[in-house]
């Protein structure tokens, strides 16, 4: 881990640098390179300015370039045991959303509208094209697949989600995987090599997401995966390149120009679309910076810049608070792997309703509106996901009222309870006008301590409560790995099953230092 080692045991000297100097949130430090010069580093595909940049004299850095630095010397060394079985969860999780996903009206009709040419496997000429997964070998030009892709995995809200809130593998999968296919012959990575990019890319969705307090609530303004995945995808396309660190400040640069999605747009058939545009404009960004496009080369430090969607954006702070740490954040941090295709809070929702359930009536037993007198859902602030009466499957993913009285009808969610046939039942409606939500003042609107209480009120007088405070799959109760790999294979349900086998097999092995294209033949 020497070179992650040097590179943020600098930072102490920019913190020192940051103690001295005039308050000003801008910094003009000059980049530096830590590039690794190892001879599997150097053969491969790494530009000759990662190398030529190796020579700098070491300077201080700002965030900016502390983690360009990261994103360009990064390798499988400074993957701890933990960071890496973790982000293998991750990989097959995304890669069963966006295959299921991709059977979606929202990638029907994304599909059609921006890919203007689709490819079979039939053309075997093509080596500048990359595959929709799950589609049977149709391919289209990476920057479209690495968009329809990352449309897929959060088309149904099925996707992973991490503290401070994001959707951290929906703009960096995609992405790599997409340019991964085109690197063909002496540029062709290995499977270590898509592994350490896609870690490079969480990494520094979790590094930004902690320069700002506001981050660690629930999302009020702007989409996290519009804000910080597309500099994540940006980061690791940039590392599958081996581009320097020169070039991968511009990437970043020319990433937080694509940034930004409201959240108004939560509950909508938009929404999918956050994820896809990252994917695509964090590749293209990469492109684009290898091709010697420049940004601003303190995009990180300034309050014009990345600074602009937080309003406590702090680069000293950030600084302060993360010299000389070590490890990856997906080390300390781990992320939620979801059972319901609906947002993460909705997973306290059913769970708490499910325990109350329990408590009057048997698992099998069906319950009938008229016995209900009143439900209540004691929730957190949150005025995207309280939706009374929700008109659409999106809505519905994002309505704890909708959850609630799904699970209590039924005993039971699943995919096709956000169906019209089922959304649109006169008992459920009937139910929906009988829940009424609370928001005690204790319960705080972040994924690492809300809580869902359900209290059932029934007409001859009974009650039952039950309490939420981690769902099963939260990072505090992950899934089990038999879970896992049943949600993975309930979601590519249309494959053979030894393709799912294959896949499942390929990315359990990942670490090792194999040609990467067997795995992407299984997509």
């Amino acid at each position: 881990m020497k070179s992650l080692y040097r590179c943020r045991n600098q930072i102490t000297q920019r913190v020192q640098y940051y103690s001295t100097k005039a308050t000003s949130t801008s910094t003009t430090s000059t980049p530096i390179s830590n590039t690794s010069t190892s001879e599997g580093t150097i053969t491969r595909n790494y530009h000759q300015t990662a190398m030529d940049e190796g020579n700098l004299l070491s300077q201080p850095q700002s965030v900016t370039s502390w983690i360009s630095d990261t994103v360009a010397n990064t390798t499988i060394e400074n993957l701890s045991p933990q960071t890496t079985a973790r982000s293998k969860r991750m990989m097959l999780d995304t890669l069963g959303v966006g295959i299921i996903g991709s059977k979606t009206e929202i990638s029907d009709i994304v599909t059609r509208c921006v890919a203007s040419e689709i490819f079979d496997n039939t053309d075997t000429n093509r080596t500048s094209l990359s595959s929709l997964w799950g589609s049977n070998k149709r391919k289209v030009a990476p920057a479209i697949a690495a968009y329809i892709n990352g449309v897929n995995v959060h088309s149904m809200d099925f996707d992973d989600t991490w503290f401070p809130a994001t959707h951290p593998s929906g703009p960096v999968l995609p992405a790599i995987l997409a340019l991964a296919e085109t690197m063909t012959g002496s540029y062709e990575p290995t499977t270590q090599d898509l592994l350490v990019a896609y870690n490079v890319g969480i990494e520094v969705q979790g590094l930004l997401l902690r320069c700002s307090e506001i981050a660690k609530e629930i999302p009020k303004r702007f989409h996290p995966p519009a804000v910080v995945g597309v500099m994540g995808s940006a980061a690791a396309s940039a590392r599958l390149l081996g581009l320097g660190p020169k070039e991968c400040r511009h990437a970043l640069a020319i990433a937080a120009s694509f940034a930004g999605a409201p959240m108004a747009n939560a509950g909508t058939t938009t929404k999918p679309l956050h994820s896809g545009k990252a994917a695509r404009f964090g590749l293209e960004a990469a492109i684009l910076a290898s091709h010697g496009l420049e940004g601003n080369s303190n995009i990180l430090d300034m309050t014009s810049g990345y600074g602009a969607f937080y309003d406590d954006y702090d680069p000293e702070h950030f600084l302060l608070n993360h010299a000389g740490k070590k490890e990856f954040i997906l080390h300390d941090q781990d992320i939620a792997i979801k059972r319901f295709p609906a947002h993460l809070g909705m997973h306290w929702a059913i769970d708490a309703t499910l325990g109350a359930r329990d408590k009057i009536i048997p698992v099998s037993a069906s319950i009938h509106p008229d016995v209900v007198e009143s439900v209540e859902i004691w929730a957190p602030q949150s005025k995207y996901i309280n939706r009374p009466l929700p008109t659409s499957e999106h809505e519905a993913r994002h309505s704890f009222q909708f959850n609630v009285c799904t699970a209590l009808l039924d005993g039971h969610v699943q995919v096709k309870s956000y169906h019209d046939a089922s959304r649109n039942r006169p008992q459920l409606i009937k139910l929906l006008k009988k829940a009424k939500i609370v928001t005690p003042d204790d319960n705080l609107a972040t994924f690492d301590d809300m809580y869902i209480e359900v209290h059932l009120y029934l007409k001859d007088g009974t009650r039952a409560m039950s309490r939420c405070d981690t769902p099963y799959g939260h990072w505090r109760n992950p899934l089990s790995q038999n879970d896992l790999e049943r949600k993975f294979l309930s979601n590519t349900s249309d494959l053979h099953p030894d393709q799912q086998s294959q896949i499942i097999h390929h990315v359990g092995q990942i670490d090792k230092c194999q040609p990467a294209s067997a795995f992407l033949e299984m997509l």
